[in-house]
């Protein structure tokens, strides 16, 4: 089998784009076009790593390289970047956001690093990005937030950078005891028949739950995605044990299985 190089999938993609000789559907995609897609395969390599499931894992980060190709050709068509200058501009970052490690700004300067201390090293990190986002002309501390992040991790994200500058609770108690006020604002409204301000006090009760999280360095997402597998994984318990179908199985046998899958 032959053992293909970037410059390989290079080639392949500008032959998928060739207008003449290339292939029609990708000929018609656009940046927009394949945002989904670049959504999706992200997801299904973490699903893939969650799931420890190594031999998929290659070809998931494969497909997700492919996207950024996509990106690139497209770049290339349009005269903006290619894949030359964004691997340029990576190495460019990561070397000014690692000075700990590449304390003369090249690539090839090194520095003892035995004794440096993660904390120390997250501290700069924050600072040289702040100090990126200036340079971008970020208006406010939030503004470089992506809109379309997923709402518990931007959530996380938004809280996270609040606190970069002190506006934070003084321990996990603090966002526990907003929890239990926001959950009382959700009880208060059930009655009301507002549902305008019932969905706005379900998501603070969300944000306040989010808080928790960021707060113990549990990444919400990922808490929430394990979650939805323990339930999926009770429910088909209950479809696979009951008597009879589910529309004709009583709510306490289902109550009764659902117990029982949680000793599995």
């Amino acid at each position: 089998m032959n053992q293909y190089t970037i410059d390989d999938l290079l080639y392949l993609m500008a032959r998928l784009r060739d207008p003449e000789a290339g292939c029609p559907w990708d000929i018609k995609q656009d940046y927009a076009s394949i945002a989904p897609s670049t959504l999706e395969e992200a997801y299904e390599v973490v699903d893939a790593i969650e799931k420890q499931d190594f031999v998929h894992l290659k070809e998931e980060l494969g497909d997700l390289l492919f996207q950024v190709i996509f990106y690139s050709q497209l770049g290339k068509e349009d005269q903006r970047f290619d894949f030359a200058a964004v691997v340029s501009d990576l190495v460019a970052k990561l070397i000014r956001r690692h000075p700990h490690v590449f304390p003369e700004g090249t690539l090839q300067s090194r520095v003892d690093n035995r004794h440096t201390l993660p904390v120390d090293v997250k501290a700069r990190w924050e600072a040289i990005k702040q100090e990126e986002r200036a340079a971008k002309g970020a208006q406010g501390l939030l503004a470089d937030v992506p809109l379309n992040l997923p709402a518990l991790s931007r959530a996380a994200k938004l809280q996270k950078r609040a606190a970069t500058v002190g506006f934070d609770w003084e321990d996990v108690y603090g966002p526990i005891a907003k929890v239990r006020e926001e959950l009382l604002e959700v009880e208060a409204e059930l009655d009301s028949g507002d549902q305008a301000a019932l969905e706005e006090e379900l998501g603070d009760l969300l944000f306040a739950v989010v808080n928790i999280a960021r707060y113990q360095k549990i990444d919400p997402e990922q808490a929430l995605r394990r979650a939805n597998q323990k339930f999926e994984q009770r429910f088909n318990y209950i479809e696979q044990h009951a008597a009879a179908p589910l529309m004709q199985t009583s709510i306490d046998e289902m109550n009764r299985l659902w117990d029982e899958a949680k000793q599995v």
